[in-house]
């Protein structure tokens, strides 16, 4: 167009070149002096600058950080994006990467093997300094292998390899705690209705509660755990078989947040008072359960925020050379509410 640019045509970005060329030095002094390298004399790195920030040159920080070995970036692949559980784990990562000046690239293989191995070849070809796996459930989930390039961490499912570094929350801890809580307000009669049987969440959780009424001299009310689905109808259903059997029954610890809800439902029905005559509890301290339900819904809070920032400190670790191998288990908290603790 004779010299004269387009309206619509994007402005060339300065380049190095053209800093080089205004300081009236050769580029390889530019370079020096922007990288602020100490052979560069203090009248030259002046006028390096300034030429730069009067064509508001930025510097190609992708390039940099190749050649210095890392590029700043950690790949998040979760396989279960939509889900309440991956979600808050990937918001802790972020929060300590964003703390330590890392960007985030976040995948989602939707527990598609095909769609994971395509997302890990695209995040590894764009050099990120290292992985971080979130599973959809905390079952244990095949490695992705040792011959990776980068450092690699599986958050809430563990993988199947004790020489792959993994991050999990402590199920049994948490199912000790729910029943050490309801001991401590007076009940003695309590009731486990848990999810599928076939979840590593479910078992775990029903060990570390039986475990507490061991240790606190009490036997589980009813026959068994109730192990089914992960649904307010099963909650339903198990609760009425319960109270059907167990006639002094006074707590009921639920598998999960939805779960407890069912059971809610039920001992609504039945003019049965909670807290008063029977406490319940639940796992997750899914917010929007806990909160809506009535009385609001005393739960076990996995941590997964404080889980995410631990996966991301191991791979900070391993980066400064300092891996960790094996499974490592996050504590979880207990958040009272109304269901177990009247006036809360």
């Amino acid at each position: 167009m004779s010299g004269i640019e387009s309206a619509n045509a994007r402005p060339r970005a300065a380049t190095l070149r053209d800093v080089a060329t205004l300081a009236g030095v050769s580029v390889a002094t530019a370079s020096k002096a922007l990288n602020g390298r100490a052979n560069v004399h203090p009248d030259t790195r002046r006028r390096v600058t300034e030429a730069a920030e009067r064509i508001s040159f930025t510097p190609n920080t992708l390039a940099q950080a190749i050649l210095a070995g890392q590029t700043g970036t950690v790949g998040l692949l979760t396989n279960d994006l939509e889900g309440r559980f991956s979600l808050p784990i990937l918001m802790g990562a972020e929060d300590a990467f964003g703390a330590g000046k890392m960007s985030v690239f976040l995948c989602d293989a939707r527990d598609d093997a095909i769609r994971e191995q395509h997302h890990i070849r695209a995040l590894l070809g764009r050099r990120v300094d290292g992985l971080i796996v979130v599973g959809s459930n905390t079952d244990p989930r095949a490695t992705l292998g040792l011959d990776l390039p980068v450092p690699t961490v599986y958050a809430y499912a563990p993988s199947t390899d004790e020489q792959d570094c993994s991050v999990v929350p402590d199920n049994v801890h948490a199912g000790t705690l729910a029943i050490e809580h309801l001991v401590a307000t007076g009940k003695r009669r309590i009731g486990h209705i848990s999810g599928d049987v076939r979840y590593a969440a479910a078992r775990d959780r029903a060990t570390g509660a039986l475990a507490a009424l061991e240790a606190a001299g009490l036997e589980l009310a009813g026959d068994r755990v109730r192990f089914g689905d992960w649904t307010e109808a099963w909650g339903r259903a198990a609760t009425h078989s319960l109270l059907d059997q167990v006639s002094d029954l006074d707590a009921i610890l639920c598998g999960s947040d939805l779960i407890a809800r069912g059971t809610l439902d039920v001992l609504r029905d039945r003019g049965i008072d909670v807290p008063a005559r029977v406490s319940v509890m639940g796992f997750d301290n899914w917010e929007i359960l806990t909160s809506g339900a009535r009385p609001p819904l005393t739960s076990i809070d996995m941590n997964f925020e404080t889980l995410g920032r631990r996966a991301a400190q191991r791979v900070f670790d391993a980066l400064d050379g300092k891996s960790t191998v094996g499974v490592e288990l996050m504590p979880c908290r207990l958040v009272v509410r109304g269901s177990t603790a009247q006036g809360a």
